[in-house]
């Protein structure tokens, strides 16, 4: 019996993101590809640009392939 993962949707996604950085990233979009998630919108800071990237690297089984989220 092979046990499968039910992987997250993109608001399931972008509402861990935006409970982590409290609103700190403008024009958050998830964009959710077969191989895994890309992070688009805009911080004032790289350290919100990180936490937004750790809590997608935090939930199983869900690939980031890439955080382009701009500081400015």
């Amino acid at each position: 019996m092979s046990s499968t993962l039910a992987l997250p949707c993109v608001e399931q996604i972008e509402a861990r993101i935006l409970g982590r950085v409290a609103g700190r990233v403008q024009n958050l979009h998830v964009v959710l590809r077969e191989d895994g998630v890309i992070l688009k919108g805009r911080a004032r800071t790289y350290h919100v640009k990180q936490l937004a990237q750790h809590a997608v690297l935090e939930l199983p089984g869900v690939r980031l392939l890439a955080n382009d989220i701009e500081v400015a």
